[in-house]
């Protein structure tokens, strides 16, 4: 410990030097790639992205469903400069192949993409999100994202309703600003050789591109958008591409990149005098000590509490890995820092802040909407509740526990599947029938959004006999007018009233005791977002109306109800 102690403390000065020199002056970037290095630290890799032979596979396991791989430049380009409000030229050649693999239907494409410096791929945005974008944010007005795209597939949401597949142009969103015609399989394993330009005087973003064997005079292939880069985009951006695919399998090849920017600012060192010029070095040196000593006094406390608590860290199993190697499932083991959702919501873990809980309602929306819809077939996971929610470093939800989950066709609607669950978060039909859907995991969120805001276990066993349960709870103080008086003590009022009301008529929407009256998670997710209106709940909790299928149980089918697969509170 000590020694690697002192090897960190060592490195401090260069640690500063670099954190002095962070924001360098050149205000231009130029390089050209005609080739990938797998060596190569100019370029970042991400998801399922990889170097191959001298290109780029953008998905890796391109027979594999569900990937995302995503490449940028190591290297941050600056776009504009604040002080002058000048913004930068740029101009990238690349040249790409998608091979639909011999596929009657194949996707999803590829783009070309500007976004904020240290874009992440979002979680879930696998197939048509082309790995930029998810559910919550496919046209929200806080993104900073302008791409290029090349769709090979069709998603009826948001892709234009005339064409198959298109090459667009999109600022924030999937929704393509300009757009024409592509036919992806007519081009299938043929190298596109493109061209993308933005004049900062009239604004112009253009693209052309053709192919190199199966080009046609027929094609439209160019295409432009006038667009004030500097509006919608952060003065320093990262560039790179990504690629997706959903359901259906493709290929995608990256094969060369060259790029170009320039931006004209001159630093005027004349106009600082020997006096200022003392004073801003000495207050960087002064603020480079300061820093070296707040992370030597900040690395011996973290090596003190890793020692501490090396035989006291837990592993939470997270996910199974949907890759098969060797035939056989993978278990995916995951630390998670923050633990799970209930220890913070009634254990001793620290209270978390508004916009934390909001951020995992919809990361747990977001989540369930894949398993529900977004997955080649729908997983129903039966046992959602807080204990299950994990919290990594940055609060970013982790569904886990899929030891119940059960695979489902899309078209299929309940299926009996024998009871199973925690009382407090199961739906009543599910209690009555033992069919599982995609209802009784939305009836399972709505409690656990009830939790989040309230702060209130779905049911305590101590006080079972004297209270009603959260559900029926909550509905009461929503029809006395009162919704606001059951939010979470521990918030001490720091909180978003419209978000508050929203997450809990939500919450009562999901947990509705009449199946067919609950919100998909699609829509539960719409109006979190606010991009549709919060629903008019009927004034008292209303009465369950289901049908008790015949008690005959066949001999392949699961018994209808299990009281061994039914826990209590936790």
């Amino acid at each position: 410990m000590a020694k690697n102690l002192t090897c960190e403390l060592l490195n401090l000065p260069l640690f500063v030097f670099f954190i002095i020199l962070l924001f360098p002056s050149a205000s231009s970037i130029s390089f050209n790639k005609p080739r990938f290095a797998p060596d190569d630290n100019n370029i970042v890799y991400q998801g399922d992205a990889t170097p191959s032979v001298g290109a780029i596979e953008l998905i890796n396991k391109y027979r594999y469903t569900c990937r995302v791989g995503l490449v940028t430049y190591a290297n941050m380009v600056q776009l504009w400069d604040s002080d002058t409000g000048k913004i930068s030229d740029f101009n990238t050649r690349f040249s790409f192949s998608i091979d639909t693999l011999g596929n009657p239907i194949y996707g999803h494409g590829l783009a070309f993409f500007l976004a904020p410096v240290g874009f992440q791929i979002p979680l879930n945005s696998a197939g048509g999100f082309l790995g930029l974008f998810n559910t919550t944010t496919i046209d929200s007005s806080s993104n900073q994202i302008v791409m290029v795209e090349f769709d090979s597939f069709k998603n009826v949401e948001w892709d234009p309703s005339d064409v198959e597949g298109h090459v667009g142009i999109n600022k924030n969103s999937l929704f393509s600003a300009v757009y024409t015609r592509w036919n992806a399989s007519f081009h299938s394993g043929d190298t596109a050789d493109v061209q993308i330009t933005y004049n900062s005087t009239t604004k112009n973003l253009s693209v052309s591109w053709s192919f190199r064997e199966t080009s046609t005079s027929v094609e439209n292939t160019s295409l432009f958008y006038i667009i004030d880069l500097m509006k919608i985009l952060p003065e320093r951006v990262t560039v790179g591409f990504s690629a997706a695919t959903g359901i259906y399998t493709t290929r995608h090849m990256l094969e060369s990149w060259e790029f170009n920017s320039s931006l004209d600012v001159k630093i005027k060192t004349n106009e600082m005098d020997s006096q200022k010029i003392r004073i801003i070095v000495g207050v960087t040196v002064s603020a480079g000590v300061l820093i070296a000593g707040l992370i030597a006094g900040f690395l011996i406390l973290r090596r003190l509490k890793q020692a501490k608590a090396n035989n006291t860290e837990t592993v939470n199993l997270t996910s199974i890995n949907d890759d098969l190697e060797r035939g056989e499932f993978l278990l995916a083991y995951e630390f998670m820092p923050n633990g799970s959702l209930d220890s913070h919501l009634f254990g001793k873990k620290s209270p978390l802040t508004w916009a934390v809980r909001y951020k995992i309602s919809l990361g747990l929306a977001s989540a369930l909407l894949y398993l529900h819809e977004e997955w080649e077939q729908c997983v129903v996971h039966r046992d959602i509740k807080s204990s299950n929610i994990m919290l990594d470093s940055s609060f970013n939800v982790k569904l886990g526990d899929f030891g119940l989950a059960r695979l489902m066709d899309h078209e299929l609607g309940p299926q009996t599947t024998g009871l199973a669950g925690t009382l407090g978060y199961l739906a009543p039909e599910y209690i009555r029938t033992g069919r599982a859907s995609k209802e009784s995991d939305v009836y399972s969120f709505g409690v656990v959004a009830l939790e989040i805001a309230t702060g209130k276990k779905s049911v305590d066993p101590a006080k079972e006999n004297s209270e009603m349960g959260l559900v029926e709870w909550a509905w009461d103080v929503y029809g006395k007018g009162k919704l606001l008086s059951g939010v979470d003590k521990n918030l001490n009022i720091d909180f978003d009233e419209q978000q508050m009301e929203c997450l809990m008529i939500v919450g009562l929407w999901c947990a509705h005791p009449d199946r067919n009256f609950r919100p998909s998670i699609r829509q539960a997710i719409q109006v979190l977002n606010f991009e549709t209106a919060v629903p008019n709940l009927p004034s008292t909790m209303p009465v369950p109306m289901y049908h008790v299928p015949s008690l005959t149980v066949s001999s392949n089918t699961e018994p209808l109800i299990t009281n061994s697969s039914i826990e209590v509170g936790r």
